[in-house]
């Protein structure tokens, strides 16, 4: 039992050291996130349409 307080008390010590980010960084990262996940999505669906249609003109 002393061992998982210690431990505890570890993890308040060490959250005590982390920068949070403010509401407006966290804001302007998650705008940087889903934007690139959809430019990555539609670059992947754009490939496999592709090759989709050249795999289907290579077996008519």
């Amino acid at each position: 039992m002393h061992k998982a307080l210690d431990f505890i008390s570890e993890v308040k010590v060490e959250l005590s050291k982390v920068v949070w980010p403010t509401p407006n960084q966290t804001l302007k990262l998650t705008v940087v996130v889903i934007l690139i996940t959809l430019t990555v999505g539609f670059f992947i669906g754009g490939v496999d349409y592709i090759l989709t249609k050249a795999l289907e003109l290579v077996l008519k």
